[in-house]
């Protein structure tokens, strides 16, 4: 009967407006959260409390509980067996009232900057699904940082290649740096109908950027382009064969871009 009126208590303070996520057993209490803690039948007992920078509360007759880096279950839990010793069969409710400390940090020129509240136990991959657009993040050099180290670097393999074995659990505090390419940029010039500068996207090829650059003019020698590349000091030349790839489908010409490559394609008159 007991159990039954703390759910229906439980319940009730969803309705008036307590977070559904400040019930989630999986959420972690964190400095600066405000606890609701009750015990069924004692009012002396029940008080809301915030824990503090040290992450202790102060219960009545107990004196100071840890609760930071616990569930509202695990803390539940602990009080009703220090409580067993002054209430006959102590029922504990520990409800967080508000969420103050528990949050993620994303930054860095290739993210849009912000704070995410940590509100339930969340993963590497669901925050970069809520980022936003990433498209000229340099997920290779991002990294994951955790008390001052770098408990993980590169994203790319997670994100865009869709690794989940490279997933990770996030706590709170975890401060995650997204940078954006020093370059972002693929320019097409020569012989195009409308030679431009492209915004670099994630698996953007040569024939993507042609294409997009309003394809080769009637003068153009598709099978003499080049793609120039400058990669650690040096500087590369690329020969693509685009004729064959789109005549013949060779896509071994079809070569995948990279941030600031300069794609050019050379005329002739026959």
């Amino acid at each position: 009967m007991i159990r039954g009126m703390v759910r229906i208590f439980a319940l009730l303070l969803v309705m008036i407006g307590v977070p559904t996520a400040a019930l989630c057993s999986d959420y972690v209490i964190g400095e600066g959260d405000v606890l609701n803690i009750s015990v069924w039948g004692n009012k002396d007992l029940s008080l809301s409390v915030k824990v503090r920078p040290d992450g202790k509360i102060t219960i009545p007759a107990l004196g100071d509980v840890p609760a930071a880096g616990q569930s509202p279950a695990a803390l539940q839990s602990q009080l009703t067996e220090k409580l067993k010793e002054l209430v006959n069969k102590p029922v504990v409710t520990v409800i967080v009232q508000e969420i103050n400390n528990s949050k993620i940090y994303v930054f860095g020129g290739g993210v849009k900057a912000g704070m995410y509240d940590l509100t339930r136990k969340s993963t590497l991959l669901q925050l970069l699904c809520q980022a936003g657009d990433l498209k000229t993040a340099d997920l290779q050099k991002g990294y994951v940082m955790r008390g001052g180290k770098k408990i993980k670097e590169g994203l790319y393999q997670l994100f865009i290649l869709g690794d989940v074995s490279e997933d990770m659990t996030l706590q709170a505090d975890d401060i995650i740096f997204i940078p954006s390419y020093a370059e972002k940029n693929i320019y097409v010039v020569g012989a195009v109908n409308a030679p431009k500068i492209i915004e670099y996207r994630e698996g953007m090829n040569v024939l993507d950027a042609i294409l997009e650059s309003g394809g080769g003019t009637k003068f153009a020698k598709l099978n003499d382009t080049v793609i120039y590349r400058r990669e650690g000091g040096k500087e590369q030349v690329i020969p693509v064969r685009v004729k064959d790839l789109i005549k013949d489908g060779d896509l071994s010409q079809n070569v995948t871009l990279k941030p600031g490559d300069y794609v050019v394609v050379k005329e002739g008159m026959f």
